[in-house]
């Protein structure tokens, strides 16, 4: 299933050469971002497939659009992917890691949106797959990682937006407060309404503020969607 496109309502995405596929944390995390009408430039940390971009494209008018990709045949793919939508002449990919990225981008380009859906398995679990391996563990880009380097790339107003798991948020917060970005919005990720909260979205700034909650439930039963699902991801997803 994964060597045709995925299709969505305004692009499609080619995931073959992907070690990660298209997922529902990564549409998630780009349907529910918030993005500010004084949003001009937005970097995709991470972007895989190019999903993320891709969504932000359709989403608002910012002129800049960059992802980041360290896998080189995930890299080569978001780039055909860019190319083959309706907005290639707003998205660019870099291929580089995103320490080195920031080096060389820290006095060169502020990005009024940084958006990520990270690698977060931290066992000591590996898979036959050094590519899925370096997608989904934190050995790829660490949160502090990300956090830092973040502030180095972020305008003033900027936010970064991310989705980890529920049980590393306190670990996720506590860090990032280490460099002065605190949480403005968090959503709560449950799969039916009597399943645990298994991921949240969280939004983070520059100025300490009221944190505002909520809580996200995907399903009332087996492929029976909640409202609240249905009107975030309705946008893009074929059959919503």
């Amino acid at each position: 299933m994964s060597q045709k496109p995925f299709k969505f309502k305004q692009f499609e995405v080619l995931q073959d050469r992907c070690a990660m596929k298209i997922g529902t944390d990564g549409v998630l995390l780009g349907a529910w971002a918030d993005i500010s009408e004084n949003t001009d430039s937005i970097l995709d940390v991470g972007t895989g497939t190019g999903v993320i971009a891709l969504m932000m494209a359709q989403r608002c008018s910012a002129q800049l659009i960059d992802a980041l990709e360290i896998d080189e045949a995930a890299y080569e793919q978001a780039v055909e992917n860019f190319e083959r939508s309706d907005w290639g002449d707003r998205l660019f990919c870099y291929h580089a890691e995103f320490g080195e990225f920031v080096e060389e981008m820290q006095d060169e380009e502020k990005y009024d949106l940084i958006i990520s859906n990270p690698p977060f398995y931290n066992s000591d679990f590996k898979s036959a797959s050094e590519e899925r391996d370096m997608a989904r563990f934190q050995d790829a880009l660490p949160f502090e990682l990300l956090l830092e380097g973040s502030t180095y790339l972020l305008s003033e107003e900027g936010k970064l937006a991310v989705i980890i798991p529920k049980d590393q948020e306190q670990v996720f917060l506590k860090i990032a407060g280490n460099f002065n970005l605190f949480p403005e919005k968090i959503t709560y990720v449950k799969g039916t309404p009597t399943s645990a909260i298994k991921r949240c979205l969280v939004l983070l700034g520059a100025k300490p503020i009221e944190v505002v909650k909520d809580e996200l439930i995907i399903e009332h039963e087996r492929h029976q969607y909640t409202n609240e699902y249905q009107k975030l991801v309705a946008p893009f997803y074929l059959k919503m």
